[in-house]
């Protein structure tokens, strides 16, 4: 059955279940809802949650370990020797579901039918005529290990599906039929359906917290195999990079570093000015009119694409810096031989963190009580002297709380690096020369097939670990300041 329709069935035993609930509460109250220990909408959705949620749970449940159950099983009917010199189990795997899903494909179009997909012969030129038909392309030649593994791989997944249908729906008609059964007026309709939400929200606060502690424990594990194969002092303290995947590779992170902070203080230098001056002006000095016209806009820069960004910066303010300090520019100077530079970079992640500074910093502004700006009016102080003196040292804790936030935000971020910064790791201290950051080498890093027993690859988690801490730190520190400044005005 596919999945749309049982989630459909699903849902209309719960809506079902909502109204039938509802009626026999009311019928065994005589039709007076004072005879009710609950409300009647309780009963309904008493009912309906118990037809839902235990269905919805293990239909999750089972849709993101089946997939795993059943790569485990077939890959591991692989033999070794099938797999081709070059390649690795995991690719051959991704071909192998290619196939499986050509065929399946296949069935659907009436190409071929079921019982000919489950006999069919692994002819390379047949099979990949027939998967190129329906639209399927493969890395490799269709051999008799790939075809009998995806024809094995058809028939688990077919299998757990329609187990996962039976179990689903034999979950939601019981769980339908035990809350009718309860349904009566004295039944404590109300405890149960709060008991259930405050259980749904324990599990969605749940998740989130499960999927960081995930996040982090798979880079943990990672870099820590990473540290086996690559000693830590020369990953930590080197100043060459250079990753080879055959040997001998280089991979010192302090180049990295050093491009990432140089264009973070940049974007910081250009950021920082603009969006506090915007927000001063926003918050003390404009009407209500241009307020609700200009910090809209501002703010609409935040919403806009960085890969968007990165673009403005190669094709725009490249080409810009270029004709005014390349060879032959306006400046008679031959200081920037390319479009990309630790500048380019800067001053377009910069504007995208204008929005930042200047919400952020415009909402701590008018967060300040307003008798502090009547007393040092009333003391003869003007408005600018009052904005120097006053307000701004009285929301400076939370300006540079969003100072620190937009600095994380500068550290992660990676589209305007690749395409405005370069790709080369030097350390320089020139900014128009091209550089590169952390964020930019996991990307290629992890571009490609790439081997993940080797040190080349798993550098990727160790930058990442890296930059984790780095923005971790960072943020902790915004927070901290932001609420101990918050408990000190509101």
């Amino acid at each position: 059955m596919p999945l749309l329709w049982l989630v459909l069935i699903v849902l209309a035993l719960a809506g079902a279940g909502y109204v039938l609930g509802r009626q026999r509460a009311m019928s065994s109250a005589g039709g007076d809802t004072r005879h009710l220990h609950s409300l009647p909408v309780y009963y309904g959705s008493n009912v309906a949650i118990f037809a839902a949620m235990p269905a919805f749970l293990v239909l999750a449940v089972w849709l993101i370990a089946q997939p795993l159950l059943v790569d485990s099983i077939v890959s591991a009917d692989i033999p070794a020797t099938a797999v081709p010199e070059g390649s690795t189990l995991s690719l051959l795997m991704s071909d192998v579901r290619r196939v499986a899903d050509g065929l399946d494909l296949a069935i659907s179009q009436g190409t071929i039918a079921a019982d000919e997909a489950k006999t069919l012969r692994a002819d390379a030129t047949d099979v990949r005529a027939l998967l190129a038909s329906v639209g399927v392309a493969l890395g490799s030649d269709v051999n008799e290990t790939t075809l009998s593994a995806a024809q094995e791989f058809r028939a688990l997944t077919g299998t757990g599906s329609m187990a996962m249908t039976v179990v689903v729906l034999a979950l939601a008609l019981g769980g339908f039929a035990y809350a009718y059964s309860r349904t009566n007026k004295d039944f404590r309709a109300r405890n149960v359906v709060e008991r259930s939400i405050r259980g749904l929200l324990i599990a969605a606060a749940s998740i989130a917290i499960l999927t960081t502690v995930g996040i982090v424990l798979s880079l943990v594990f990672n870099t820590v195999e990473f540290f086996r194969l690559y000693p830590a002092l020369d990953f930590f303290f080197g100043t060459t990079w250079s990753p080879s995947f055959g040997g001998g590779s280089e991979l010192g992170v302090l180049p990295l570093l050093w491009g990432t902070l140089y264009i973070s203080v940049i974007a910081l230098a250009v950021a920082v000015p603009i969006g506090l001056f915007a927000a001063v002006y926003l918050s003390e000095y404009a009407g209500a009119k241009v307020r609700a016209f200009a910090k809209p806009l501002i703010e609409v820069l935040a919403g806009i694409p960085t890969i968007v960004y990165g673009l403005f910066a190669l094709l725009t303010v490249g080409p810009l810096l270029v004709k005014f300090f390349g060879s032959g520019g306006t400046f008679g100077v031959d200081w920037m031989s390319g479009a990309s530079s630790v500048t380019t970079a800067g001053l377009v992640m910069g504007i995208m963190l204008i929005p930042f500074v200047s919400s952020l910093s415009d909402d701590i502004i008018n967060a300040v009580p307003q008798s502090m700006r009547d007393g040092s009016l009333g003391l003869g102080a003007t408005k600018s002297e009052t904005i120097k003196q006053v307000v701004l040292p009285a929301a400076l804790p939370g300006i540079v709380g969003a100072i620190l936030l937009a600095a994380s935000r500068a550290i992660g971020e990676t589209m305007i690096v690749v395409l405005g910064a370069g790709a080369a790791a030097r350390l320089s201290m020139n900014p128009l020369e091209a550089m590169t950051t952390v964020t930019a080498k996991i990307v290629s890093q992890l571009t490609g097939d790439a081997d993940f027993a080797s040190p080349e690859a798993l550098v990727a988690f160790a930058l990442g670990m890296t930059l984790f801490v780095m923005t971790l730190g960072l943020n902790v520190l915004a927070l901290y300041i932001v609420r101990k400044y918050r408990e000190q005005y509101e």
